[in-house]
């Protein structure tokens, strides 16, 4: 605690930064920002765009920036991106800023920011096009895990060819997060073709009876294959599941079986 607070009274560190220190979290005015996140469950924290304003986002990716060196939004309007960028413009005009505005997502690093990196792979798999949005998101937290990305794009079952050739190359994969959406077919297909684990991402799209991506939920949990499946468009979700078995197959590659105490934090 002393160093943190010498820290603090030679300037090397922000009252915000030195909070998140002490407690785990900022306090903004937009809420608390749980800085320790990603040190206690290995999954990074994000901001929530749905629900908050323009000011109230920026805020939280700003002390995000500033607390852990990153910054990650999802579900965020063009409105949410403008105010982030131009908050980070002003007070972090060092920081490498990636949007992608299909997906309403939004990556800032920090200079000195270090970027995980595990020697696991994970394939991002879809459907079809009407995918790509929940599977960006999952690739993108994947990726901030430091998970290596590939994405395996059309490869829905109403043409079983489009699968059947490419199984060889999901088999070259860690862990496969296969998103769909009508009656969710493909990670039940997908799951039965190759023995590494396999994560269904169900999406909201169809109509009628079971549109919403329901009948692809249902599917993916009626599976008589083996896989684990989040809610629908839960592509965060889906990417930190991924993540997490990428970062025990790096720790399992690379000999380390250490057990970190999570109340060092």
């Amino acid at each position: 605690m002393r160093d943190i607070l010498e820290a603090l009274a030679a300037g090397e560190l922000t009252p915000g930064a030195a909070e998140s220190r002490l407690r785990g979290y900022a306090t903004t005015g937009a809420g608390r920002f749980d800085a320790a996140r990603e040190r206690r469950s290995g999954v990074p924290e994000a901001v929530l765009g749905d629900g908050k304003t323009p000011e109230e986002v920026a805020d939280l990716v700003a002390t995000s920036l500033e607390t852990t060196g990153r910054g990650l939004a999802t579900r965020l309007e063009n409105r949410h991106v403008a105010a982030t960028r131009a908050r980070l413009d002003d007070e972090h005009p060092d920081a490498t800023v990636e949007t992608d505005e299909r997906a309403g997502l939004l990556v800032a690093h920090g200079p000195e920011f270090e970027p995980p990196d595990l020697a696991a792979s994970v394939a991002v798999v879809t459907a079809g096009t009407a995918d790509a949005v929940p599977a960006a998101e999952a690739a993108t937290i994947a990726a901030e895990m430091g998970a290596s990305i590939s994405r395996v794009d059309d490869i829905g079952v109403a043409a079983l060819t489009r699968l059947t050739d490419r199984v060889e190359e999901l088999r070259t994969h860690d862990v496969l997060v296969v998103a769909a959406g009508r009656e969710g077919a493909l990670p039940t297909v997908t799951a039965g073709l190759v023995d590494v684990p396999v994560v269904g991402l169900p999406v909201s799209t169809g109509y009628g009876h079971g549109g919403d991506g329901e009948a692809a939920l249902s599917g993916m949990l009626q599976s008589c294959t083996a896989l684990t499946v989040v809610n629908v468009d839960a592509g965060f979700t889906a990417g930190a599941q991924a993540g997490l078995i990428a970062r025990g197959l790096d720790a399992a590659r690379r000999g380390d079986d250490s057990e970190r105490d999570p109340t060092d934090d």
